[in-house]
């Protein structure tokens, strides 16, 4: 039997787009050595059978016969959506490495540590452990394209942009620019509506975040040596405490379009096994969203909330003080909202799941004017929004 589609059911050939050629660089050499050792940290990946798949090659991945049968054929749709979600992985890993490196568990600037502990005392596990996950992703989703005869993604070539002058920040090439951010705070909105993009309904900011760090940025503006006492008091304990405040929405923003993404990919896949990946690393996003949607809210609740940064005027407004479930800062919950058709009963649902407003095109649009790729090449660009148009472009074939 053969689905609607015009196209029939091809195996992988080749890719259209190899943004790799020249091979694997020492950045994703990086990747996958911080993959193996997240693989020794989190036992729960070694109950897997994860371990060390990196650095084998991805023929032996998939050695035994019946895994041979269960990872059949996939088609050129299938590697296009799985070379995306790779790029989107490494793109995040970028910026949960920043984020780790600075504020993480094992982070090296006490400062912005304290000051995110202000939002919750875990977050710097949280962010390690985030930190860690996106790794494995990255890294999953690479050897299984080269275990299938597929070219990974690598976009070492574009880590040209710089780091943090902080303490703590390695002084590397970066995908990301955190440093100066236009975070889309609509989400918190949504998540509390009862309407639903892909029926047309729009958001507004919940907070207003324009050109603000979320990274400390240098041991003048922000020394390392702070103390984060809640409320905070003096211009360089506010702004350090305004820039944790950007970190909590921003970390939030990138996890609900994961979520939202690999929702969308899902419905594209034909192979079964692509398919179980997909919404495998995809329930790991919503739970990231879940985790992070709750701290955020901490950022405008008291005593933390009224927090201005003296140099950007960005505000972290109480917004518990405005009344109504759109602002209630402790309802991290999806509402049910309206869901295919208006006919139809409120349903709790991931939002969007349409292609225009949450696929691979829309994922980079909003990192776009994010302003997280600030300063990137006209090549970069290029590169991933074919990667992009590619994956929004497969269809599911089956028979």
């Amino acid at each position: 039997m053969t689905s609607k589609t015009d196209h029939a059911r091809e195996p992988h050939t080749s890719p259209s787009l190899r943004p790799d050629t020249g091979g694997r660089g020492s950045e994703e050499d990086d990747v996958q050595t911080e993959w193996r050792r997240v693989v020794g940290r989190r036992s729960f990946l070694k109950g897997v059978g994860l371990a060390g798949a990196a650095a084998v090659p991805g023929s032996a991945l998939f050695a035994s016969e019946a895994m041979a049968q269960s990872g059949s054929a996939i088609t050129n749709g299938d590697v296009a959506i799985l070379r995306f979600l790779a790029a989107a992985e490494l793109i995040e890993s970028d910026l949960w490495q920043q984020y780790n490196e600075l504020g993480g568990v094992n982070g090296g600037n006490p400062a912005y540590m304290a000051a995110l502990s202000n939002l919750d005392s875990d977050m710097p596990q949280y962010i390690a452990d985030n930190t860690d996950d996106e790794l494995s992703h990255a890294a999953f989703l690479n050897a299984y394209l080269r275990s299938k005869g597929a070219e990974p993604v690598n976009l070492d070539e574009f880590r040209t942009l710089p780091s943090s002058k902080a303490t703590g920040a390695r002084q590397k090439g970066r995908l990301t620019n955190l440093q100066s951010l236009d975070v889309d705070t609509s989400w918190y909105v949504r998540y509390r509506s009862t309407k639903n993009p892909d029926l047309g309904a729009s958001f507004p900011q919940a907070v207003t975040i324009r050109r603000e760090p979320a990274i400390p940025l240098n041991d003048t503006d922000t020394p390392p040596g702070l103390p984060a006492p809640v409320p905070p008091v003096g211009a360089q304990e506010t702004r350090m405490q305004a820039i944790a405040n950007t970190a909590g929405f921003h970390f939030a923003f990138i996890e609900q379009g994961g979520s939202s993404l690999y929702s969308i990919m899902a419905l594209k896949a034909s192979s079964l096994e692509v398919l179980r990946i997909i919404v495998s690393i995809g329930g790991v996003e919503t739970n990231h969203f879940s985790l992070w949607h709750d701290k955020a809210g901490n950022a405008v609740a008291q005593p933390l909330a009224g927090v201005t940064d003296p140099q950007t005027g960005v505000t972290f407004p109480d917004l518990n003080a405005k009344g109504g479930e759109l602002n209630q800062t402790n309802l991290i919950l999806p509402e049910p909202c309206e869901f295919l058709r208006k006919s139809l009963p409120d349903c709790s649902v991931v939002r969007p799941t349409l292609d225009a407003n949450g696929g691979a095109v829309a994922a980079i649009d909003g990192f776009t004017a994010d302003r997280l790729f600030e300063g990137q090449s006209s090549k970069f660009f290029r590169t991933v929004r074919q990667l992009a148009r590619e994956a929004d472009a497969a269809q599911r074939q089956v028979h």
